[in-house]
């Protein structure tokens, strides 16, 4: 277990957020239905731990490799070509993924002076899983891009 949350810290924590809203959300429908008084803040802190698990978990799994993708085409090129298709992509994912993480910036110094609905505390402690998501794909697109990099004049040495 311990192995586990040191080489997939995002994936361990986005876990343990999934479990305090699916505890919250069970805890309050047993209030509701079987004591008759529903937990008011219960579904406004499962929203927000759901929103920060899937934004830290995104960026675990991007780390990772085990996001979904679709490699079809890029797999009948030669191996040369797909190597630097997959940089090109990389590039691009960099230029996507610091663009929103630049306008994720932006939202939060705009929202952060709004309260939440319930607990009456800043918009901004959620909207910061989206500066922590995807500051956390960037800096990974970044060190998967200089590891391509890297590895690329080995592996295409290998393929002649």
């Amino acid at each position: 277990m311990k192995k586990f949350i040191r080489q997939n810290p995002e994936e361990a924590i986005a876990a343990l957020l999934i479990v305090i809203t699916t505890v919250l959300v069970l805890t309050n429908v047993f209030f509701r239905y079987f004591l008759n008084k529903g937990i008011y803040w219960s579904e406004e802190v499962a929203t927000n731990c759901f929103v920060w698990a899937i934004f830290i978990g995104s960026a675990g799994a991007y780390r990772n490799g085990t996001q979904l993708g679709i490699d079809m085409l890029v797999n009948m090129l030669p191996k040369t070509l797909q190597k630097i298709v997959k940089i090109i992509v990389q590039l691009v994912l960099f230029a996507v993924n610091a663009y929103i993480l630049y306008l994720a910036c932006i939202y939060v110094d705009k929202t952060h002076k709004i309260a939440t609905s319930v607990l009456g505390i800043s918009s901004a402690w959620v909207s910061s899983s989206l500066i922590v998501g995807f500051g956390l794909t960037t800096l990974y697109t970044i060190l998967h891009l200089v590891k391509m990099v890297k590895d690329f004049p080995k592996n295409t040495e290998k393929e002649v």
